[in-house]
């Protein structure tokens, strides 16, 4: 009897450890962001997920798929731009699965073929843009970034939403260039700025000048007003504009008392 017993407990535990043998690979588990992609007996059967399915052991294949957005650092290329010049542009690129099956049938690694291909067409990118589009018109080149990779990858699954490009780094001499470039564009809207200034200047002043000329006291009152200007300052020398027609009945006066000898002799020489 205990012999018995004994037997019936050996095959309990043999049939509890196949259930869990069973269990253990047949029970899938997916997460909500994943995909399953299951094979059997090396043929493709679908995606399933997310949740929890069975597989038969031994027989089916599962492979997961992450459905999330991966970033993607491309490193700095070094390139050519169309005008000749030596730069370094590093990128980023956001990219998704959105079929799980020809991320896995299509391609051997997904991740690393995108990759590979945004540094080939960052390079290719650059050598058709010049350094002006490239600095100032950025959104142009990483939409057409954006435009070459999703088309290289959709037939993988693949869609790429997003490319940005980071940084470029520009070599020394041409930073310089760009600086004396710049400084020189500041200085001529500087000079233009300036002779507009004076232009406008001008014109109030030849204004002035014709209410000043039709109007003989005008001129006195601006004598005055320089006066008061003048006295504001701690100033220890004070210059008083007189007009030379004050002076000229003292120079007729002066010249009519002369005796007549010196007058001869004033007229003489």
């Amino acid at each position: 009897m205990e012999n018995l017993v004994s037997s019936l407990f050996c095959f309990a535990g043999v049939g509890v450890f196949f259930l869990l043998l069973f269990l253990a690979t047949a029970v899938r588990i997916v997460q909500e962001y994943e995909r399953g992609v299951i094979f059997r007996l090396g043929r493709l059967i679908g995606a399933k997920g997310p949740g929890l399915f069975l597989l038969i052991p031994f027989i089916d294949r599962m492979i997961k798929v992450d459905l999330r957005v991966v970033t993607l650092d491309v490193p700095s290329q070094e390139a050519i731009t169309k005008d000749n010049v030596t730069l370094k542009v590093n990128a980023v690129v956001y990219f998704k699965v959105f079929i799980p099956e020809a991320a896995v049938v299509q391609i051997e690694d997904y991740r690393r073929a995108t990759w590979q291909i945004a540094q080939t067409t960052l390079r290719n990118v650059i050598g058709q843009s010049e350094l002006d589009e490239l600095l100032a018109h950025r959104e142009k080149v990483n939409n057409q970034l954006q435009q070459i990779i999703d088309e290289q990858t959709e037939p993988w699954g693949i869609k790429v939403t997003l490319v940005e490009v980071k940084d470029v780094e520009l070599p020394s001499t041409m930073q310089r260039a760009m600086a004396k470039q710049a400084e020189a564009e500041r200085e001529k809207r500087a000079k233009i700025i300036h002779a507009a200034g004076e232009f406008e200047a001008s014109k109030q002043l030849a204004a002035a000048a014709h209410i000043i000329s039709s109007q003989s006291s005008t001129l006195q009152l601006r004598y005055l007003q320089t006066l008061t200007e003048i006295a504001v300052e701690k100033n220890s020398t004070i210059i008083f504009p007189v007009p030379i027609d004050i002076f000229q009945a003292f120079l007729k006066n002066s010249a009519d008392e002369q005796p007549p000898a010196v007058k001869a002799g004033a007229e003489s020489s």
